[in-house]
């Protein structure tokens, strides 16, 4: 069975979709079957793997609203292992359309059910709000990745959202876990980075990601051309920071498990 991540984060610009993209890339081409699913209206994940989301003709829109089977919309992209659920513009009104369903905040978890055995890892891009689309995500979602840039304003919002958080685990999604807050946008020649870096460690410590994800010109432009950073410049430091990032999470997931396993033996004894 899949493991489903929601990369969430209500402030735009702080890497969320460049690292939907890329972390989903990088599970691809370490052998593991994975889905990039995009929850954003704005479709720029679905761009981003090299498909024109005015071309979409059925999305993820379609398998909330309609009952549309997943496994017919989801499309092949040109990185090895890596399939998309794409979205478009229409993804704006599903808010609204649900809004007075008795189950409107599962409806994403219902059409993820049908294809979560079929892949390894199922990669959300969620909106930049709080919405009713990124509560089903995370409603949907085994664990939350929340990425924050190195600026500033790193930690503005991030109450809101890990109470957010909260409340998905209490009343929706028990069983949401925290997978890990990822620092984006880092430029170590700058001592408001470096302080960043120290504070968000500080604040949230082993919820934090090791890898920290560079300032990089390749993996900004990498979209531009439909591609992922791996296929993009496999060489580059934004590939190589996604790959350590994908490694990382391999081997927290890896532990986990072996955790769980060892509980259940005791259990078993006991």
């Amino acid at each position: 069975m899949g493991k489903i991540i929601a990369v969430a984060n209500q402030k735009g610009g702080v890497g969320k979709t460049t690292t939907s993209i890329n972390l989903a890339a990088a599970l691809a081409v370490l052998e593991h079957k994975t889905l990039l699913v995009d929850a954003d209206p704005q479709a720029n994940a679905t761009s981003g793997v090299g498909h024109d989301p005015k071309t979409i003709k059925t999305s993820v829109y379609e398998c909330i609203i309609d009952n549309v089977e997943p496994r017919d919309t989801i499309l092949p992209t040109d990185t090895p292992n890596l399939f998309l659920l794409p979205a478009h513009i229409d993804l704006v009104g599903a808010e609204i359309e649900i809004i007075n369903l008795p189950s409107r905040e599962k409806m994403l978890k219902a059409a993820l059910a049908k294809i979560k055995n079929d892949y390894d890892f199922i990669i959300l891009d969620c909106s930049p709000s709080l919405g009713l689309i990124t509560i089903n995500a995370l409603t949907a979602a085994d664990s939350v990745l929340i990425p924050i840039q190195c600026e500033y304003f790193a930690l503005e919002g991030l109450g809101k959202l890990l109470q957010t958080v909260k409340i998905v685990q209490e009343r929706l999604n028990t069983d949401l876990e925290m997978e890990g807050i990822l620092l984006t946008m880092y430029d170590g020649r700058l001592n408001l980075c470096n302080q960043v870096v120290e504070e968000v460690k500080t604040h949230f410590q082993d919820i934090v990601f090791q890898t920290i994800v560079h300032r990089n010109t390749k993996l900004s432009e990498a979209p531009s051309f439909g591609k992922t950073i791996i296929m993009h410049d496999a060489a580059s430091r934004g590939s190589l920071n996604y790959l350590h990032l994908a490694r990382e999470i391999l081997q927290k997931n890896k532990m986990t498990r072996l955790k769980q396993s060892e509980k259940v033996m005791n259990a078993e004894e006991n």
